[in-house]
């Protein structure tokens, strides 16, 4: 064992360079920063894997600090040999640097395919590039989804209010409603004597007065055209007469206030025409027409073609209905209305503001927006 470890009877590798200085300092010189640089690139490589714990593969960078440190070693002991022949020792170096090479060339050759797959830097800012901007397409996204978002809570919030709106309007106008229908009930009932007779005209008078109203649920709006209350009024009179029926006027959107009260009136305008002139003479016409002119709302049902009135026809007592058509109507819509006998049969004249009739645009867009939160939240079917 101890001719592994004994140098005595080596002679010093000076003697190899016959002590020639120069030579001797080219060898010692190129061995020491050979030692140098090979014990500051392990040293590198430790403080890197200390600083970063998150390095691939941490023991092939330990196995080449390792490799690196030794064959460093080696030549520090080239340096030692010059004067002193420590060669057995040099051996052992050298040996466990050799084990330690063929270690890690072993290791490195098993994690070839692994390094080989590693992405290159460029790789790597292409695929931070696209990172990025996805990054960037998500957040503009985000964005364009929160602003939806806030609009959508926006209509959501007025939407809420118009329903609020529109049930103390509901609840309103059945407190309106329920009081003309106990006006017409009494009215209706004085002076008849038998219950036919007064159900026969207070059912009439209440399909007319609800037939606006079913119109305006039927569309699911909070208007209606006004050519459609009188055509849904009068149709009876327009498919028993024919030609001898006729109503035009511009296009306007109403109220269902306005609707409720003109459809009355139009119920109780055709029942006397059946009974008193269309009827009678088969030469009776009636007209209906309306305008509109420096807001105001004119709406004119005109008989013609009958015989002469007699002046007693002229001083027929004044029933509910005419108070109705002359009074109640006018009043509701903060108008006023006339009913006069002309040459050739009756004139009834009604004239009121034009707000008072026509449909508020803005609220029909709220009304119409609200009623498909409703539909599409409850499962209505607005048909």
């Amino acid at each position: 064992m101890e001719h592994m470890i004994e140098y005595g009877d080596y002679m010093p590798h000076g003697m190899c360079l016959l002590w020639e200085p120069w030579l001797v300092i080219l060898w010692a010189g190129s061995d020491l920063l050979i030692f140098l640089s090979y014990t500051a690139i392990p040293i590198a490589l430790l403080t890197v894997l200390r600083k970063r714990e998150d390095v691939p593969h941490a023991g092939l960078v330990t196995l080449f600090a390792s490799f690196i440190l030794l064959c460093g070693l080696t030549h520090l002991l080239g340096i030692v040999t010059l004067w002193f022949p420590i060669y057995p020792w040099v051996g052992w170096v050298k040996l466990a640097t050799g084990l330690v090479s063929m270690t890690t060339a072993a290791v490195l050759f098993k994690l070839i395919p692994t390094l080989v797959n590693f992405p290159s830097p460029a790789r790597m800012q292409e695929a931070n590039q696209r990172l990025r901007d996805e990054i960037a397409a998500h957040e503009r996204t985000l964005a364009s989804l929160e602003k939806k978002v806030e609009e959508r809570t926006r209509e959501l919030t007025a939407a809420n209010t118009t329903l609020a709106i529109q049930t103390r309007e509901a609840v309103h106008r059945s407190g309106n409603l329920l009081s003309v229908v106990t006006s017409l009930a009494v009215q209706t009932a004085k002076g008849r004597q038998k219950t036919e007779e007064f159900l026969d005209i207070f059912v009439a008078r209440l399909r007319a007065l609800s037939s606006a109203t079913r119109s305006i649920e039927r569309k699911n709006e909070a208007s209606i055209s006004l050519g459609t209350v009188i055509d849904e009024s009068l149709r009876v009179l327009e498919e028993t007469y024919g030609e001898r029926f006729a109503y035009a006027g511009p296009e306007l959107v109403i109220n269902p206030e306005a609707a409720q009260q003109i459809s009355l009136a139009m119920h109780e305008l055709a029942t006397n025409s059946q009974k008193y002139s269309l009827s009678v003479s088969e030469a009776a016409h009636v007209e209906v027409s309306w305008s509109i002119e420096s807001g105001k709302f004119d709406l004119s049902w005109r008989e013609y073609g009958m015989p002469v009135l007699q002046s007693d026809d002229l001083l027929r007592p004044e029933g509910f209905g005419t108070k109705l058509l002359t009074r109640v109507i006018p009043t509701m819509l903060r108008g006023e209305a006339s009913r006069t006998f002309e040459q050739g049969g009756l004139v009834y004249r009604l004239s009121v503001p034009l707000e008072a009739v026509i449909a508020e645009q803005d609220q029909g867009d709220s009304d119409r927006m609200a009623a498909r939160i409703v539909d599409e939240t409850f499962g209505i079917d607005p048909a």
